[in-house]
């Protein structure tokens, strides 16, 4: 098993004590099998004995003669472990690099930069370091460094962290110096397509070396971070850090990085050189022209038909994948580290003029780039016997600006696809190069030279290819499984049997790997068993080393069969157990997390494309491979790069969705156009045309005849293409991209496409709905309740058809935006459609009404205009007959119109105080008439005392037409509830129905509340009951409330007959009631009464009696009257009684007819009729 986990933590665990852990090593050997695979078996092999401790060492191999020939050397590769260290240190190398970029970003960044470089104070400290570095004399400088003394133990903390990486990077140099020269010491052979892992670690140990001394040198406060945190440490400890003479010598030395990498890696520059050379049969056919590429079929399935279903093979199996920015960086930064093999072979010169022409820039780390033609001018200027070499550079400068761009040929490639890791690796290869290149435009290039519209497709086959690995991983498994144990260790095995002389280490390695290969079986697939071939993988990493030594008995480089078949072997065991790591190898674009203005502008150019428009939720798609950016060395930026990453992906999450919303939404808003044709108030005109037509009357003349409904839909050429199916066409290209996954990871956050797609339908459908209702403050004016609902119910169809491209719950989105329209403000905080007609009624319908400027008309239930012209600007039948209240019902449902009936309760409170004022203030005479309302003379003389009678009236006519209103709505708003849920309805009715006069009233009115609140018709009204219990003030008592609320009664009685005098009391038979709404005294009478005897806890039914008396009373008083001024109405206010007895749950006919003559009224109603037949002729 692999112990490289283990080497890293105790690794970890003696940092702090200055000795970097690499020869903790020595304690680990690595068994060839696994217990993951082979349970049988020991976990260490024979070959390997436990030893005392007194060594130092846990376990020692016995280095086993192969006829005697063991060499020094293959002595030397047993004992110094080169595979094991090559591992840990290239890891540890990547750890130290992030760290570096991670200090560089941090001190360049003025939010983020330590404290201490920023303050004005240590300004004089900064300099000084500077200029003294490293010799920083304390005792000769205190008054520069007094303020590191003041705070001494604030910089230590602050600084720590970053000086110890430095250390990091001075202990890493030195464990690469070690592993270099005994790699030298041991004469390794290299070759990629040989042993291809251990030249590989070779590279790319070498490689991320330099990088971290180049990163190094481009962290411009190094010694200040350095220097200042010695002085700290100085300053409180009395000597300096052990490590800082070193450190700063180092420091000093790398001023001029190549210089000394040049120097340092003369004694390599034999193993460098045979390792880079060796990429030749490799680079040059990766690197070629993208019609080479077309016509050598390179990733085509369908160009030797015959060998479709042939496993794919070759000798170099991991060079097919392996990335050209890695090879091109192994390239460059390799031959300027050993620049003499330039000039003395030939090979060395084309492998890199070929790498210098690819390109313009190379990547150290992350967004960190080199201009690869630059550094190695300005390298090569200055040695000798390198003027060819630089008239080199700039030719391949020029031929790059001019000719390369690489990356306009995979997008023809994925519908052939063969070799997935290839492809991913290509295309990766094409991203990445166009970004680090788009981000540093040469002076001679435009931006447009390097935007690429068509990158999203490139993208999002990459995102497709690697989803499909994932999907079909089981059936990856058992192919490869098979493959494993029925071909590759039989192969394997018959190559071993062919090799002559083998020594028993190499030997035993071997006949493991034909053991573990051959024990495989689908049983173990099968029963879910997990496949781990790490140590397979590690031994044959080691059998590399092993092998490549110099004078090696079993040298690699003879058995370049075996060579083959093993590097085929690993990659087949990665796809048993590690086909997640080689994703992130090969399709790893994490990187573009660093280049967001990049990624932002080609996620731009993409999205204006219509063509690509299916291939943009590729874009956050990506972001999902910001999280393997992260280093377990460096935690300080995971936390910065998830930022990042979560805010691009919900930029172009949100932006994908405002496009298909605003799609979504113009289909929509043009359906809900063509059916407003359909209108019954546009049928007139067809209706007229009609007409004339039968009766021969000639059509007026007009501009241009008008196309009629329908006429959009006749196509005479099918090439012409309107704005609808543009738009057909663009939502169904944004509405693919969703089908390309229902949810992804970002960071542990779970991003689901739809639901931004639904978060923006809400936004904007309740925008659109408010446009709708066309309500303007200033005008007053409103769009009918019937036209606003025809055209959300055109939208709501339109809607559904969206589920036809993407999987989405309209119903949800329908019932969220709905739902808060019937609340006063939507969760923005923006006024909705119930606000808005609860205004609009109020303000314009009621408030008119209550000036008698519209009547309330009971027979055709709803409200008319009096025929007065220039006083309304709208027709108030065509905002409050049956069907507007059905359909005011419909869009602001149960919730709308509590709200509404709230506001409703407002007023009436407001209407009700002011009576109480008008009770109080004429509280003496309304006790009088109380008490001899039956005496004609005394009430004659009092009602010349009492005042307010018509303030009062008008009043009540008031609240009558209030509350005639919300009864109108309660009913509409009854039908429409039977509608939607005839069952809910029976049950609430039901329920109403038990209540009676002996129920609690407590249980009474929370059962009036629930069938209020769906439109039924209650004998007390919770919600005015509610209303008048809450104007109840601490001060008043409650028989002080009934008394004022009898004398209110009487009040109202004894002033009707005030009502005869108005002209506009008159009764119309056509409307049901009067002119000026009088009528609607019943409504109030009746409602209010029983709402404040409720709250009093009082009889309802024997005040009203009562009421009745004394109104009867005054009325029948009325009739002995003879001027005909006051009596001219006097039937219609009759009529008064019979309305509030027959409107009453609480009074009956036979209760009326015992105080006021059933034949009073039946002779009222014949006049009123007369009247109205005599004024119609």
């Amino acid at each position: 098993m692999i112990f490289a986990y283990l080497v890293f933590t105790l690794v970890e665990s003696t940092r702090l004590t200055g000795v970097w852990g690499l020869d903790i090593l020595q304690l680990c050997e690595a068994s060839v099998y696994t217990e993951a695979i082979v349970k049988n078996v020991s976990p260490w092999p024979a070959w390997l004995k436990p030893l005392s401790y007194e060594n130092g060492f846990l376990f020692a191999g016995v280095l086993a003669s192969a006829g005697g020939h063991n060499t020094m050397a293959t002595t030397m590769a047993y004992q110094q472990k080169l595979a094991e260290k090559l591992l840990v240190l290239n890891d540890r190398g990547q750890g130290v690099l992030i760290r570096m970029n991670h200090i560089k970003k941090t001190c360049t960044d003025p939010k983020r930069r330590p404290s201490f470089l920023a303050d004005k104070s240590m300004e004089g400290v900064v300099k000084y370091i500077n200029r003294k570095f490293p010799n920083i004399d304390l005792r000769g400088s205190s008054q520069q460094l007094s303020n590191i003394q003041k705070q001494k133990s604030a910089v230590l903390e602050g600084l720590s962290s970053y000086y110890e990486s430095f250390i990091d990077v001075m202990e890493f140099r030195d464990h690469v110096y070690d592993l270099l020269n005994t790699i030298d010491a041991c004469q390794c052979f290299f070759n990629i397509t040989v042993n291809f892992d251990f030249t590989k670690n070779y590279l790319d140990l070498i490689i991320t070396y330099a990088s971290v001394i180049l990163m190094l040198s481009r962290i411009d406060d190094k010694k200040v971070l350095v220097g200042m945190y010695n002085c700290a440490y100085e300053l409180s400890n009395g000597s300096s850090d052990p490590s800082y003479p070193r450190l700063g010598q180092m420091i000093l030395e790398y001023e001029h990085p190549l210089k000394k990498l040049t120097e340092e890696f003369g004694p390599h520059t034999k193993s460098v050189t045979e390792a880079l050379l060796s990429l030749h049969s490799v680079y040059p056919r990766r690197n070629l022209p993208a019609e080479q590429w077309r016509n050598a079929q390179l990733l085509s399935l369908l160009s030797v038909p015959a060998t479709m279903l042939n496993p794919a093979m070759c000798d170099t199996m991991a060079c097919e994948y392996l990335s050209m920015e890695v090879m091109e960086r192994w390239i460059i930064l390799g031959f300027l580290l050993c620049h003499t093999s330039l000039n003395i072979n030939a090979a060395s010169q084309d492998l890199w003029k070929i790498a210098l022409r690819s390109g313009l820039y190379v990547t150290l780390i992350r967004d960190e780039v080199i201009n690869i033609h630059k550094l190695s001018e300005e390298h090569l200027d200055g040695l000798k016997g390198y003027s060819k070499r630089l008239a080199d550079i700039k030719e391949c400068k020029e031929h790059t600006i001019v000719n390369c761009f690489p990356y306009s040929f995979l997008l023809s490639l994925f519908t052939k696809v063969l070799f997935v890791f290839m492809a991913l690796s290509f295309s990766r290869d094409e991203v990445l190069w166009l970004v680090r290149h788009a981000e540093n435009i040469p002076k001679t290039k435009t931006p447009e030279d390097f935007a690429d519209v068509h990158m999203a497709e490139l993208l999002f086959y990459m995102e497709r290819l690697q989803a499909l690995l994932g999907r079909y991983n089981y059936v990856i498994q058992r192919y490869h499984l098979q493959y494993l144990s029925q071909f590759d260790a039989l192969i394997l095995n018959d190559t071993i049997q062919s090799i002559y002389v083998c020594p028993e280490e190499e030997s035993v390695l071997m006949t493991s790997f034909v053991s573990a290969l051959s024990a495989l079986t689908l049983k173990q697939l099968e029963g879910g068993k997990e496949f781990d071939f790490k140590a397979v993988r590690m031994d044959w990493l080691r059998l590399q080393a092993y092998t490549s030594v110099g004078k090696a008995t079993l040298p690699l480089k003879e058995y370049p069969d075996l060579a083959k078949i093993m590097n085929m072997t690993q990659f087949h065991t990665k796809m048993m157990d590690n086909v997640d790591e080689l994703l992130n190898e090969t399709a790893d674009l994490s990187s573009l997390c660093f280049y967001t203005r990049v990624f932002e502008k080609m996620f731009s150019q993409s999205s204006e494309e219509v063509s690509m428009q299916r291939y943009l939720m590729a874009f956050p798609m990506v972001c999902t491979h910001f999280s393997q950016n992260t280093h377990q060395m460096c935690p300080e930026e995971a936390e910065v790069m998830e930022k990042q990453a979560l805010r691009l992906c919900v930029t172009f999450m949100e932006e994908i969705a405002i496009q298909t919303c605003t799609v979504v939404l113009e289909i929509s808003t043009e359906q809900c156009n063509l059916h407003e044709q359909l209108l019954p108030k546009h049928s007139a005109e067809t209706i007229s045309a009609a007409r004339n037509k039968k009766m021969k009357k000639p059509p007026p003349k007009k501009d241009a005849p008008k196309n009629k409904p329908g006429a959009e839909s006749q196509r005479k050429d099918r090439a012409v293409v309107t704005n609808m199916d543009k738009m057909h066409l663009t939502l169904t290209e944004l509405c693919t991209s969703y089908s390309m996954c229902s949810e992804f990871t970002v960071f542990k956050h779970i991003f689901v496409p739809s639901e931004f797609l639904l978060t923006q339908l809400e936004t904007g459908l309740s925008k659109i709905f408010i446009r709708m209702a066309h309500y303007n403050q200033t005008t007053q004016e409103i769009a009918r309740p019937s036209e606003l609902l025809a055209g959300i119910q055109t939208y709501v169809t339109s809607l559904y058809t969206l589920t036809r491209y993407i999987n989405v719950d309209i119903t949800r989105l329908l019932k969220n935006v709905l739902l808060q329209q019937t609340q006063p403000l939507d969760s923005h905080g923006a006024p909705t459609i119930t606000t808005l007609y609860t205004n609009w009624y109020l303000e314009s319908l009621l408030r008119q009404a209550s000036s008698a400027f519209i009547a309330h008309c009971p027979t055709m239930h709803c409200f008319v205009n009096h025929n007065v012209e220039n006083e309304q600007n709208f027709k108030a039948d065509e905002y409050s007959d049956i069907c507007e209240m059905r359909a005011l019902a419909e869009l602001i449902g149960p919730y709308g119109l509590k709200f509404l009936g709230e506001n409703l309760m407002w007023h009436i409170t407001s209407q009700v105080s002011e009576l109480k004022k008008l009770v109080f203030e004429n509280m003496d005479v309304l006790v009088q008439m109380k008490a001899n309302f039956d005496k004609p003379e005394t009430m004659q003389n009092l009602q010349k005392r009492l005042t307010g009678c018509e303030n009062v009236l008008k009043r009540m006519t008031i609240i009558g037409v209030i509350l005639s209103f919300r009864t109108m709505a309660q009913e509409a708003l009854e039908e429409v509830m039977h509608r939607h849920c005839p069952f809910l309805m029976g049950s609430i009715e039901c329920l109403k129905d038990y209540v009676c006069t002996d129920t609690d009233i407590k249980v009474a009115l929370s059962v009036y509340e629930l069938a209020s609140a769906t439109g039924l018709p209650c004998d007390i009204d919770p919600a005015l009951v509610s209303a008048i219990s809450n104007m109840r003030s601490d001060n008043s008592s409650n028989e002080d409330e009934y008394k004022t609320t009898c004398l209110l009664l009487v009040y109202i009685a004894v002033s009707l007959p005030t009502l005869s005098v108005d002209p506009n009391s008159f009764y119309s038979r056509e409307r049901g009631g009067h002119q000026n709404n009088i009528h609607c005294l019943a409504a109030a009478v009746n409602h209010l009464s029983a709402a404040m005897f409720t709250v009093q806890n009082k009889n309802i039914e024997q005040h009203l009696k009562e009421f009745l008396q004394v109104a009867s009373s005054i009325l029948l008083q009325l009739g002995q009257n003879m001027d005909k001024t006051e009596v001219k109405n006097r039937d219609s206010v009759c009529l008064l009684l019979d309305m509030i007895v027959d409107e009453s749950p609480f009074l009956s006919q036979d209760m009326l007819e015992d105080c006021f003559p059933y034949v009073l009224l039946r002779n009222a109603y014949r006049e009123v009729h007369r009247a109205f037949i005599y004024t119609m002729g």
